[in-house]
């Protein structure tokens, strides 16, 4: 449907990303659509090796002004429900208008980060009043900071950055923490199957982002299916979950030979119980199914057994609170993947905002995995954003919205991995903020962005160029 809503010049450009292909990794069709806009709109354009597109607009304004870079990721998380039919390299995405919210039906939105995305793409366009401005769209955000990770040093020339891959309007973000990856390749072993395989499927669950919803205690899918099958009767033939390491995974299957297949699924049907019990608040529409499945292997009893123990035993969720800044999680991990092939590997995502907390969780997840005799890997690792408090930029940034809605602002940090972290760390210390609209449920289906709120994010975001060229 068109989106004829206000902003306009915000929501012509959101509308057409929901057509074009932009899963993490594969950014080529938008990155052209950027560069297609920017030179339309006179703008000087380049794009780097690893993908990432660079453009400069020249002064509306005043001159002698710091540059400013205005920063978002073209890459977006693409999940969809399981009983939808959706294909994200070809579809567009199927969006509508519900009240105050823009959604999608069964599939992620991507308002994350497309609103800012778009809120750029709408700058280069406009004839408001602003100093000189610096564009950079990064590429795989998602799947660990790639793009950002690849910029060569000097390759920005802006003064101050503003990210805009924040999700919560009335907020500035100052700070975010560091995180890695955790691979972990468990041998198991098969044997001829001896019985009638039961499959058996946990869904409903909220998921969520790994980082800004971890505190919500939301049910993790895989958790709670290994939590089943080391009560049963049965030996484990296969168990799948999860695709993105950011993203807690809300959907679990698992193929079994249960000893009885009748008492199995009483059993199943029981503990489903139990857990709807257990999460009525975060996830009322967890479900588990079961039904019948051929399947010519099955474990052998050592491995089921250190599969199981494994997933038990490692972590997952908030593992501390930040001892200064009250309600900020501090250290966390998500168990984001498992899937069985020639091995049983899982995929670990942790975050912290205290370096040694992330070793210890790193080492903790190592200790466990190494006891059930499993290979594991860190990689993808990426620093924090230390907050300045201090800064120039966020004073002007809690003066324009006291003079916009006389009030100030909240100042935060984040429990998620946010570029500036690692763009500073390349290019020195650029002065710092993050913004956004109001998104809800980011990396899942249920995304939503709240259409007020891009119109206060935008005005907000003209409001501190404004500023910044009115001080020359």
């Amino acid at each position: 449907m068109k989106l004829d809503l206000e902003p306009k010049l915000i929501w012509k450009h959101f509308e057409e990303l929901t057509r074009i292909p932009r899963c993490s990794k594969h950014e080529e069709r938008v990155a052209e659509y950027v560069m297609e806009v920017a030179r339309n709109a006179g703008c000087a354009v380049e794009q780097d090796d690893v993908g990432n597109v660079i453009v400069r607009k020249e002064a509306t304004g005043t001159t002698d002004v710091p540059m400013i870079t205005v920063q978002a990721h073209l890459d977006m998380v693409c999940e969809k429900n399981s009983d939808v039919d959706h294909d994200f390299s070809s579809d567009p995405l199927d969006v509508y208008v519900d009240g105050d919210m823009v959604k999608a039906r069964g599939t992620t939105l991507g308002a994350d980060n497309g609103v800012g995305v778009a809120a750029m793409l709408a700058l280069m366009e406009t004839d408001v009043v602003h100093g000189p401005l610096e564009f950079l769209f990064t590429v795989d955000e998602e799947t660990g900071m790639t793009g950002a990770f690849g910029l060569e040093e000097g390759a920005l020339d802006g003064d101050m950055l503003i990210n805009v891959d924040s999700e919560e309007i009335g907020s500035v973000y100052i700070g975010c923490a560091g995180g890695a990856n955790t691979t972990i390749q468990l041998p198991v072993s098969f044997e001829k199957a001896d019985g009638q395989g039961l499959q058996i499927k946990l869904r409903g669950l909220s998921g969520g982002h790994s980082g800004t919803d971890i505190y919500e205690g939301r049910a993790n899918s895989i958790k709670l299916l290994a939590r089943l099958l080391f009560n049963l009767d049965a030996r484990l033939c296969s168990i799948e979950a999860g695709d993105k390491h950011n993203a807690i995974p809300r959907e679990a299957t698992a193929v079994v030979i249960p000893a009885d297949v009748d008492d199995t699924k009483t059993f199943v049907k029981k503990f489903e119980d139990t857990l709807r019990n257990e999460y009525a608040e975060t996830d009322p529409n967890l479900a588990i199914e079961t039904s019948g499945h051929e399947t010519a292997e099955m474990m052998d009893t050592d491995s089921h057994s250190r599969a199981l123990r494994m997933l038990l035993g490692l972590p997952h969720g908030v593992l501390a609170m930040d001892q200064q800044v009250d309600g900020l999680v501090e250290t966390s991990t998500n168990m984001a993947v498992v899937r069985v092939n020639d091995v049983l590997e899982v995929l670990m995502s942790s975050r912290s905002s205290v370096e040694s907390k992330l070793d210890a969780t790193l080492h903790q997840i190592r200790a466990v995995a190494e006891l059930a005799d499993a290979a594991v890997e860190d990689e993808g690792r990426y620093p924090g954003w230390k907050p300045n408090l201090g800064s120039e930029l966020l004073q002007i940034a809690k003066d324009v919205w006291m003079d916009m809605y006389n009030e100030e602002p909240a100042v935060k940090a984040i429990h998620a991995g946010l570029e500036p972290g690692v763009i500073k760390s390349i290019m020195g210390q650029m002065e710092t903020i993050s913004i956004g609209p109001q998104i809800e449920h980011p990396h899942s289906p249920d995304e939503v962005v709240y259409i007020s709120s891009v119109q206060k994010f935008w005005d907000y975001l003209l409001g501190i160029l404004k500023h910044v060229e009115q001080r020359g």
